[in-house]
């Protein structure tokens, strides 16, 4: 039977170098702050407990994270990685294993820490993620015996000259035996030169006591990197879209360029999708078969059904979009946005809380909101629902095979008749009946003796 399985994630520190108001941890790969990722990376493992260290703007970091399933332990002061785990030590059962992760290591991948797993066996060793560095500058070495055996971590300002030597380097992330790692960190003390407790000094106590310390290196060199400062951030972010590129395209997405495509969510597709360039997902985004993206477009919360086409510099926010529609260029959905099959919405047309019916188009600079569109209407250029009144938003509805000439102004609440016809420029405050031309203009004068203003001289 497996060991029960607990892990401890270290958030509390303040990331100085990040020059920000928001606490280090919440600031966001893919859309997701940190700590997030690593959360949702050490839930999938399924443990019995799952305790963050909070510290700095700790308040802010626990409503940000809204998981009702963590125990939350301050550390106050904070006095080194050892002196976090030492505040974890009451929420840790005496049996089982422990994960040691790190809330500004965002990346670390499911199987690196299931690998981890496999090694600790029983549950009686200790399992350390190590890492091998062309440049090992800065981070702890992994010292070994003359058998190779770990014996301690020394860090990069404790070092002799022949340690700094070393290139295997301590990423920080370590599996341990509960049974030993109460008494373990009751023993730590910070008699070195930052005068903290180092949790790597678990290891000289465990090879001490003769427990076998067992080395994993990650899948990939980058899952143990964090984040200190913003220049960091954007590598890991790189690093992060680069995976999901490939893996929308080995499920079959195509992407004109995969180094310019960013997603801050999650993005579902179809077959036969393509997505051109610098275009952005947010929140949860599906792509029916054979959807195409065009260049620079922003979607948001959506479902484009199959068939759709969006044009360049399009924004999609929180509307759902039936098949064989084509939205753009330069075209905004809000949220509220419910497009029918096969409607064409055109540049400079913004749609928000409104139902288009089938087949219908609003091709050229307009604004409908809070409307009901049925099928077959044409809207013309320069139209605008005027749903607001400085108190309320009133409902305009359009029936079947209307047309709505350029120009014209729909005062809300106000009701379109079935295959009416507004003649351009019309402002229309009134019910216009059914199969007829309703015109609403102000009566067209031309005065013979006007002159225009001139500029006075100085």
């Amino acid at each position: 039977m497996a060991s029960p399985l607990h892990v401890v994630i270290l958030a509390g520190g303040k990331g100085t170098r990040m020059y920000s108001k928001l606490p280090k941890v919440l600031h966001q790969i893919g859309g997701k702050p940190m700590l997030g990722h690593v959360i949702d990376c050490a839930s999938r493992l399924t443990p019995e407990n799952l305790v963050v260290i909070y510290g700095h703007e700790g308040e802010l970091v626990k409503a940000s994270m809204g998981n009702e399933q963590l125990t939350w332990v301050l550390q106050e002061p904070q006095l080194g990685t050892g002196h976090a785990m030492q505040c974890a030590a009451p929420a840790l059962p005496p049996e089982g294993m422990t994960f040691v992760l790190y809330g500004d290591v965002p990346l670390l991948a499911e199987g690196t820490l299931n690998n981890m797993l496999a090694v600790a066996g029983s549950g009686e060793q200790v399992v350390l993620l190590t890492q091998l560095l062309d440049d090992p500058s800065g981070y702890g070495r992994i010292v070994r015996d003359a058998q190779g055996a770990v014996s301690a971590i020394v860090e990069h300002k404790d070092a002799s000259p022949e340690q700094l030597s070393i290139n295997e380097i301590n990423t920080g992330i370590l599996l341990l035996p509960n049974r030993h790692l109460h008494r373990w960190l009751a023993a730590l003390t910070n008699n070195n030169a930052q005068g903290e407790y180092y949790l790597t000094d678990l290891i000289g106590l465990a090879v001490q006591d003769g427990v076998i310390v067992e080395t994993v290196q990650p899948g990939k060199p980058w899952e143990t990197l964090g984040v200190n400062n913003k220049l960091q951030l954007a590598e890991l972010e790189r690093h992060y879209q680069s995976e999901v590129a490939q893996q929308l395209m080995l499920q079959g997405v195509t992407l004109r360029d995969p180094s310019r495509l960013d997603v801050r969510g999650q993005l579902r597709c179809g077959q036969d999708v393509m997505i051109d360039v610098n275009c952005v997902f947010e929140g949860d985004v599906v792509l029916g078969d054979d959807v195409v993206i065009g260049p620079n477009c922003v979607l948001k919360d959506c479902t484009l059904a199959a068939g759709t086409q969006i044009a360049a510099y399009s924004h999609i926010d929180g509307a759902m979009v039936g098949e064989g529609a084509r939205i753009g260029p330069f075209a905004r959905l809000r949220p509220g946005a419910e497009l029918s099959a096969d409607v064409h919405i055109g540049n400079f047309v913004e749609i928000k809380k409104s139902k288009v019916g089938l087949g219908s188009k609003v091709n050229h600079l307009s604004y409908v909101g809070d409307a009901k569109i049925g099928a077959g209407v044409n809207v013309g250029a320069g139209t605008i629902t005027c749903n607001y009144d400085g108190a309320n938003k009133s409902l305009t509805e359009i029936g079947d095979g209307a047309f709505i000439g350029s120009g014209s102004m729909l005062v809300a609440p106000v009701t379109i008749g079935v295959g009416a016809t507004i003649g351009a420029g019309s402002t229309i405050t009134k019910p216009a009946p059914d199969n007829v031309l309703t015109v609403a203009r102000a009566k067209q004068l031309t005065i013979t003796n006007w002159q225009r203003p001139v500029k006075k001289k100085d």
